[in-house]
């Protein structure tokens, strides 16, 4: 997984409460298990309509087609468990999602896949909605370490994050990584269990 320390990039405005996982990744796209090519699927339904005619989505208009942050509503994330809404965000080129909340199990699957997603007051999420809305000119710096975004203006919004997903984030690393991360002691653990058990 990637490490994730400063990210620095536009952010497109999302102004739409309760965006599901179906909405971000419909049905019709799980087939894979691949986490490459998802972001054609990545919310398809609101960028095309049934004859693949575009709808002028936020992420097709040009200012935000190279988007690195989505500024979100309330609630994102809900609906299904399915992995691959991260996964399209992911290969889409989007790194981190600010909302006022998000569903649980998309929250989690987010730092397994090494997305950052941060909670803030809608106070604040409405002052980045307006940032995001000023194109090209919406680009912010998200800094893990310092656990801070950086506005277009320079303003810093101070936001909280559990240190052990920090630390999993700022290290790169998944649910694999952090398991070999003990591979010395798997490994010793495996060679005694031979000698002792080797009927097992």
């Amino acid at each position: 997984m990637e490490k994730f320390n400063i990210l620095t990039g536009v952010a497109a405005p999302l102004n739409m409460v309760n965006v599901d996982t179906d909405m971000i990744i419909p049905k019709q796209y799980l087939k894979t298990i691949k986490r490459t090519g998802l972001k054609e699927g990545l919310f398809a339904e609101l960028r095309q309509d049934e004859n693949g005619n575009s709808k002028n989505f936020v992420l097709d208009q040009p200012p935000y087609q190279n988007a690195k942050i989505l500024i979100a509503g309330d609630n994102f994330g809900c609906g299904s468990s399915r992995e691959h809404a991260p996964w399209a965000l992911l290969d889409f080129g989007i790194r981190c999602v600010i909302a006022p909340n998000f569903a649980d199990i998309f929250y989690n699957n987010c730092f397994k896949n090494g997305i950052l997603p941060i909670r803030l007051p809608q106070e604040q999420i409405d002052q980045l909605m307006d940032d995001a809305g000023k194109g090209a000119n919406a680009t912010m710096t998200i800094d893990l370490e310092a656990q801070e975004v950086t506005r277009p203006d320079g303003e810093k919004i101070a936001f909280e994050l559990d240190s052990h997903r920090k630390h999993c984030l700022l290290n790169g690393l998944d649910d694999i990584g952090l398991t070999l991360q003990k591979k010395d002691k798997i490994d010793s653990f495996e060679a005694k269990r031979k000698q002792t058990q080797p009927w097992l």
